[in-house]
């Protein structure tokens, strides 16, 4: 099954506060920037004029990929407050 079909099958119920909390000056000086590629829900983006890594934590699959990837250790990361974050489905 292709990965946009398989995320098709998940639900969200996001939080009002970001559950993801990258460390904004490691991340400017992060030269590979893995998250935003290893990610399958492509929660993070680069803005290269603002120099700043954009979080989309609504989508977040609580997968943990982000966390392994990080090149630089300083993704701060935890499971969404209560029953918010992502439920999956039968497909």
């Amino acid at each position: 099954m292709e990965i946009d079909k398989k995320l098709y099958t998940l639900k969200y119920s996001p939080d009002t506060e970001s559950h993801l909390h990258p460390k904004t000056e490691d991340c400017r000086l992060c030269e590979g920037r893995p998250c935003t590629y290893i990610c399958p829900a492509k929660v993070y983006e680069w803005n290269e004029e603002k120099q700043e890594l954009i979080v989309n934590f609504e989508n977040c699959m609580e997968c943990g990929a982000c966390r392994v990837a990080c090149e630089k250790k300083s993704l701060g990361w935890e499971y969404p407050k209560g029953i918010k974050g992502v439920t999956f489905k039968n497909g």
